[in-house]
């Protein structure tokens, strides 16, 4: 178990992530700033600097941060469902549906993944294996066990992933309108259907 201090240090570390998100999402990577992110978060950023080593370091804990809020939403929706089908359905809808109302979230994670490279100067998002990926795996893994329990047809497991993944990304070009989201997530899931079969 944790001690209050350690608590507290979390409360912060989370507090100083939240108001970076809200920076990126308001003015974008290139201008978010430690100086900026400390005012948005009320602190100083010589406690920012407490917590974290600079800004790629915030950055990147901001990435697990996002990527574990979006995995927990889903994972919460799917686990309730029994099939394989439902679980698919279920982790369409809650992709959809996370994008809809963390957009900022969304943005924040964009902002980051397409501005920031990996200590051998690569792109961040051209990287091996990032955080968001494992979504990415989980959904597989839902599309193989369809397959083995005959539920779903024969079909490329990952290129079926990816389309997913893409059409659920796509919703954050949608207005944010909620009977636009949820009749996109429709024509979706229909879509997904005659993939599947």
């Amino acid at each position: 178990m944790k001690s209050k201090q350690y608590l507290i240090a979390d409360a912060r570390k989370e507090q100083i992530i939240k108001a970076a998100i809200e920076v990126l999402t308001d003015i974008g990577y290139v201008s978010t700033s430690l100086s900026k992110i400390a005012s948005k978060a009320k602190t100083s950023t010589g406690l920012i600097s407490y917590h974290f080593s600079g800004k790629e370091d915030l950055m990147n804990h901001i990435i697990v941060y996002l990527v574990e809020e979006e995995k927990t939403f889903i994972r919460e929706r799917v686990e309730m469902e029994q099939t394989n089908m439902g679980k698919l359905m279920a982790f369409v809808e809650a992709g959809i549906e996370y994008r809809n109302i963390k957009r900022g979230n969304i943005t924040a994670l964009l902002e980051i993944v397409f501005n920031i490279r990996t200590p051998d100067n690569v792109p961040y998002f051209k990287g091996e294996m990032n955080p968001e990926e494992e979504v990415q795996v989980r959904l597989e893994e839902i599309l193989v066990k369809g397959q083995e329990s005959n539920e779903f047809g024969d079909f490329d497991t990952k290129v079926v992933g990816i389309m997913i993944r893409g059409s659920i990304s796509s919703a954050m070009s949608l207005p944010q309108d909620d009977a636009g989201i949820k009749d996109y997530g429709e024509k979706v899931k229909e879509n997904i259907l005659k993939m599947i079969k």
